[in-house]
């Protein structure tokens, strides 16, 4: 099947482009200056609250650690005259529902009408013990005593619109460096066998046991602003690997990014905002798949709790970057922002998989018609089942499905930051990073939530992650994701050149 994109804003972005830098090149005496503004948002819910990310109902009754949202507002600037903005929002959530991100994005405009809007962008640490956010999840039977999605999503924009407009009016004129370590923290989590088949989590203890699927990134890139005082005020932090250490547990905790952003005030001060990013890791967690008597071994004798680790290892990156960037950092450079909302195509449901969807659908449905207490574990399952046959349906009357896709690429100076809202497999990262024109290319995901995209491999593997249950496009939309993303990087690099 051949599907065209469809690019709602490719015009606009190309006079866009097109003006900022003839502007540029006309304000005799002005170039291009950078302002950036920082914010952190405590959203953390009133108790108790229903954790997202199982695919089962879990009742948090303490907080563990706060709940952030960190905000960089950045503009540049010809003289007086703005020339492109972009702002940033790392929120410790499982993902960004649109409801949230169309919540922020007005609320914003209401508060700020000179900024578009749509360049405010949401992204998620993925985080599996931050409240439920939206109805996908209130399917489940959520006790009415405690804290309901609604409350939690109205807290929520109130909360980060607030910290935008903080951020936005407390820009300065800034220095802007980038640089890039590595740290061991993600690892691919998904075990292949010699019968073809693949499993999230599998065993390696046995003969059957082939190796582990796919590749894994352990780069950290990082991206720091500096005002006029040369102090550090904001970072940019680049993982890939999803906040989910803390995953099967039952209180509200943002994971390891607590760890890296305490680590972090603690060298550089507590005024520091630091922002995370999630980079194409929708095959990777923080959990070892092998060796695992050693690496308990040695948290042991170093005395450091695993997240303790973890912190230690990003934060140690971040710092290492600094201290080498910092004497190259550029004053007067081009910052420039496209977005567009790709039109990809949903994955095909084959008549297999319709079949199996429609008999767990109606198999679970039963069991909780036997005993409705069941209803708070198995709901779940028989919804998903049950849009996996709506789909199979649509499909076989002829409709094209498709789904809107928000990419954006951000250009500052030599390096790029691109994003998508996908739980996207890091082959995909690595395609785009491999092929990238620019110095350093951050690739961003989670600025949204439209579920994993998984390799071709990975799909023939099948299991969890790479099965029509767990993603709503498949190989093909994720390299057609790929290459729209190369094409913006390539224009995005030649303007102003």
């Amino acid at each position: 099947m051949r599907v065209a994109y469809v690019t709602v804003h490719k015009l606009y972005v190309k006079l866009c482009v097109a003006v900022i830098f003839s502007l540029g090149a006309c304000l005799t005496g002005y170039a291009q200056e950078l302002y950036v503004g920082t914010a952190e948002v405590d959203f953390t819910p009133a108790l108790p609250v229903a954790l997202a990310g199982q695919g089962h109902l879990r009742i948090a009754m303490e907080v563990e650690t706060p709940l952030k949202a960190n905000i960089i507002a950045m503009e540049s600037r010809g003289g007086n005259t703005l020339l492109e903005t972009v702002v940033f929002v790392a929120c410790d959530l499982v993902d960004i529902a649109p409801a949230y991100q169309a919540g922020v994005r007005k609320a914003v405009k209401h508060l700020l009408p000179s900024i578009d809007t749509a360049k405010v962008i949401l992204t998620a640490t993925h985080t599996h013990t931050a409240p439920v956010m939206d109805t996908l999840f209130s399917k489940y039977p959520i006790p009415p005593e405690i804290t309901q999605p609604s409350a939690f999503e109205k807290f929520f924009i109130e909360r980060v619109s607030a910290g935008i407009v903080k951020a936005w009016n407390s820009r300065v004129e800034c220095t802007a460096s980038w640089g890039l370590t590595h740290a061991v923290v993600g690892y691919n989590r998904r075990s292949s066998y010699f019968d073809g088949t693949a499993l999230m989590y599998g065993g390696t203890y046995f003969p059957g046991f082939a190796g582990i699927e796919g590749y894994e990134d352990h780069d950290v890139n990082t991206l720091f602003f500096w005002n006029k005082k040369q102090e550090l005020i904001a970072t940019g932090v680049s993982v890939a690997c999803p906040a989910q250490k803390t995953e099967n547990g039952t209180a509200v905790n943002a994971d390891y990014w607590h760890e890296v952003r305490g680590m972090l005030k603690k060298k550089f001060g507590d005024k520091l905002c630091v922002v995370g990013w999630i980079a194409a890791a929708g095959d990777q967690s923080p959990h070892v798949m092998y060796r695992h008597k050693a690496d308990v071994r040695m948290h042991t004798l170093s005395g450091r709790k695993p997240m303790e680790e973890i912190g230690r290892r990003i934060s140690n990156a971040v710092i290492e970057a600094h201290d080498i960037v910092k004497k190259d950092q550029h004053k007067q450079i081009p910052l420039v922002h496209t977005y567009e909302n790709l039109q990809l195509p949903v994955r095909i449901i084959t008549h297999k998989e319709y079949l199996d969807a429609k008999h767990t659908r109606d198999e679970v449905a039963a069991k909780i018609a036997a005993d409705n207490k069941l209803a708070e574990k198995l709901r779940g399952e028989q919804f998903f089942n049950d849009k996996i046959v709506k789909r199979y349906e649509n499909q076989q009357q002829g409709k094209q499905l498709l789904l809107p896709t928000e990419i954006h690429v951000v250009r500052l100076g030599d390096i790029v930051i691109c994003t998508n809202p996908f739980e996207l497999y890091t082959e995909y990262g690595i395609r785009i990073q491999g092929r990238s024109k620019a110095l350093q290319t951050f690739v961003v995901q989670l600025a949204g939530e439209q579920g994993y995209l998984a390799t071709e491999k990975a799909v023939k593997g099948g299991g969890y992650s790479a099965t029509v249950f767990s993603s709503l496009v498949g190989a093909e939309g994720g390299q057609m994701l790929v290459d729209r993303t190369i094409d913006l990087i390539e224009e995005i690099m030649k303007a102003g050149k």
